[in-house]
C-alpha cells in the first residue's frame, strides 16, 4: 500500500505553497537569528559598511553597488536592515530558480530543485553577511531566468531585462564581466542563440550593455593598474607551482559545499533499501534538449570560470564568491535525475531537510554559548560592537566637543568601532592610504581621529607599525570590554589614542 507523508502530499497538491513556505521560513530564520544572537557584524559586513559609508564610485574591493545598498539599509534600519536585505536577495534567488525550473521541468520538479538548494551551504550559513557575493547571486539568478525567457522561449522583450541586469551585476562584481562573456559564448555557439541574433532586440540590449560598461571603466580607473600585477604573477614560478593545486582546492571546496544536497539525494534515492516499496513519484514531460544544454552549461561553466580566474589573479575564493557559481546546482541535479523522481524514506528526507535548515543556526548558538568556556575562540559575532563604538565615540566627543569623524589603526578593530559608533565615523586605512581616498592627512589634522589596536597589556603601547604611521600619537589607558558570554576568554582589550582636531588642540 502506498503511504505518503504530509509534506510529500502537500508538495503534490500545493507545490507553490510548499515553495513559498520553505523559502520564507529560511529567510525568516536567517533574519531573526542574527538579530537575536549577533552582537558584532558577521563576516566582512563591517568592512562592507565602512566602504559603503563613503558612497564612492568604486573601491579596492570592487564596484560599488553592493556597498551602497548595504549602507542605505543600515541607515534605514540598522543591522536588521542589512540582514533583511541579505534575505531578500536569497528569496529572489530562490524565486528566480523556481520560475526558471517551472518553465523547463515543471512546477513539481522546480520546487524539488529549490528544496535541494538548502543542502548547499553557501545559500544558508553565510547568508546574513550581505556583500557583493550575495547581491551577485541574486542578479545571476535573475539573468538566467530572463535570458531563458529571451532565448529559450523567444520572448524578445526580455533581452532588455537581461541588459539591465548585466549592467547591475557589473556594478556589483567582476564576476558580472565573465558572466556576460559566458552569455555571449552561449548565444554564439548554439543554433537557437545564433537564430535569436536575427532580431533587433539582442543588438539593442548589447548596445545598452556597452553603455553601462562606462561606470565599470570608471571603477577600473579608480583602482589603478590591476593588469600588471596579474601578468607578473602569471609569469612567476609561484604561479606555475601553485595554480593547479589551488584550482583543485577551489573546485573541491565548491563540491564539499554541496554535501547536504548529496545527502538528500542519497536518502531519497532508495540506495541500500532491502525491499522495494510503493513510493510517491513526481513525473514531468520530457525536457527540450536545448533546455537541458542551457541548464548544464550555466550550472558548470560559471564555477569553472570563477575558480580558474581566481587562481590566475591570486584569490583564495571563486571570483564573485561561491554562491553565484552554484545558483543552478539544484536544478541541474533535477534535470539529470530524469523524467521521474521517486521519493524513498519520505520522513527521513523531511527530517534531514529540516536539519539542514535549522542545525547551522543551532551550531552558531552553541558556538556563542559554549565555545568561550571550552576554547579561546573569539567569534566576530560575539564581539560587543555597540559598546566598543559607543565608548570611543563618547570619549572623543567629551574631550573635543566634536563628534568622532575618523577612526584608524588596526583595520578590523577600526571597522568594528565605525560599525558601533552612533556618529558613523569614516575608516582611514592607514596601512594603505590609497584604499581610503575619502580621507587626506589634512582631514586627520582638522577633524581629529581615534586610533585603535588590539592589545593584551595594560600599558597601551602602540604596535610598531601604528607608532610609525602616527608618530605624535599619545596612547591612552587601554579599555577592556566584556562579552555577553565571557567564559574563560580574556577581556577584549583595545589600546587607543587620539589625534585632537586642530581647533580643539589650541583650547586644551
Amino acid at each position: 500500500m502506498l503511504q505518503v507523508s504530509l509534506p510529500v502530499e502537500l508538495l503534490r497538491a500545493q507545490p507553490a505553497a510548499i515553495f513559498w513556505t520553505a523559502t520564507l521560513a529560511q529567510a525568516a530564520l536567517w533574519w531573526l537569528f542574527p538579530m537575536l544572537f549577533y552582537l558584532g557584524p558577521p563576516g566582512d559586513l563591517a568592512q562592507t559598511l565602512a566602504i559603503g559609508h563613503e558612497f564612492q564610485l568604486g573601491s579596492f574591493l570592487g564596484p560599488p553597488l553592493a556597498f551602497w545598498l548595504a549602507e542605505i539599509a543600515f541607515l534605514l534600519l540598522g543591522s536588521a536592515g542589512v540582514y533583511l536585505l541579505a534575505q531578500i536577495c536569497v528569496v529572489v534567488t530562490y524565486w528566480a530558480v523556481f520560475a526558471l525550473g517551472r518553465s523547463i521541468v515543471g512546477i513539481h520538479h522546480a520546487v524539488i530543485a529549490v528544496l535541494l538548494m538548502v543542502g548547499v551551504s553557501t545559500f544558508t550559513v553565510p547568508s546574513p553577511d550581505f556583500g557583493p557575493p550575495t547581491l551577485t547571486m541574486m542578479l545571476t539568478a535573475l539573468i538566467y531566468l530572463h535570458f531563458w525567457r529571451a532565448i529559450g522561449e523567444g520572448k524578445r522583450n526580455y533581452w532588455f531585462y537581461v541588459a539591465f541586469e548585466i549592467g547591475l551585476i557589473m556594478l556589483t562584481s567582476v564576476f558580472g564581466l565573465f558572466l556576460a562573456g559566458l552569455l555571449a559564448l552561449f548565444v554564439g555557439t548554439t543554433d537557437r542563440g545564433r537564430a535569436a541574433l536575427g532580431a533587433i532586440e539582442p543588438w539593442i540590449a548589447g548596445l545598452v550593455v556597452v553603455v553601462m560598461l562606462f561606470p565599470y571603466l570608471i571603477w577600473l580607473d579608480t583602482v589603478g593598474d590591476v593588469i600588471t600585477p596579474i601578468m607578473v604573477r602569471m609569469h612567476s614560478q609561484e604561479a606555475a607551482d601553485a595554480n593547479l593545486f589551488e584550482w583543485a582546492r577551489l573546485l573541491l571546496g565548491l563540491l564539499l559545499a554541496h554535501g547536504g544536497l548529496a545527502l538528500l539525494i542519497v536518502l531519497a534515492s532508495g540506495w541500500r533499501l532491502r525491499e522495494a516499496k510503493d513510493v510517491p513519484v513526481f513525473e514531468r514531460a520530457s525536457i527540450d534538449p536545448f533546455a537541458r544544454h542551457f541548464v548544464y552549461f550555466f550550472a558548470i561553466a560559471p564555477a569553472f570560470v570563477a575558480t580558474l580566474v581566481a587562481v590566475v589573479i591570486g584569490l583564495h575564493m571563486p571570483i564573485g564568491g561561491a554562491a553565484p557559481a552554484v545558483v543552478l546546482s539544484g536544478l541541474a541535479v533535477v534535470v539529470a535525475i530524469g523524467d521521474s523522481i521517486n521519493v524513498h524514506r519520505q520522513r527521513v528526507v523531511g527530517v534531514a531537510w529540516g536539519a539542514l535548515l535549522v542545525v547551522p543556526a543551532l551550531i552558531m548558538v552553541c558556538a556563542i554559548l559554549i565555545l568561550p568556556w571550552i576554547a579561546s575562540v573569539d567569534l566576530k559575532i560575539a564581539q560587543p560592537a555597540d559598546a566598543i563604538g559607543r565608548f570611543f565615540s563618547d570619549s572623543f566627543q567629551r574631550r573635543t566637543g566634536k563628534p568622532l569623524a575618523i577612526v584608524s589603526g588596526d583595520m578590523s578593530t577600526a571597522e568594528l568601532v565605525a560599525y558601533g559608533a552612533a556618529s558613523r565615523p569614516s575608516v582611514y586605512f592607514a596601512a594603505a592610504p590609497e584604499q581610503s581616498p575619502w580621507i587626506t592627512p589634512e582631514d586627520l589634522r582638522l577633524k581629529g581621529a581615534v586610533i585603535v589596536w588590539p592589545t593584551t597589556d595594560t600599558a597601551g603601547t602602540p604596535p610598531a607599525d601604528i607608532r610609525a604611521r602616527f608618530p605624535d600619537l599619545v596612547p591612552e589607558v587601554p579599555r577592556a570590554f566584556e562579552r555577553l558570554i565571557q567564559g574563560r576568554l580574556a577581556l577584549q582589550r583595545i589600546g587607543w589614542g587620539m589625534i585632537r582636531p586642530r581647533a580643539s588642540a589650541s583650547n586644551q
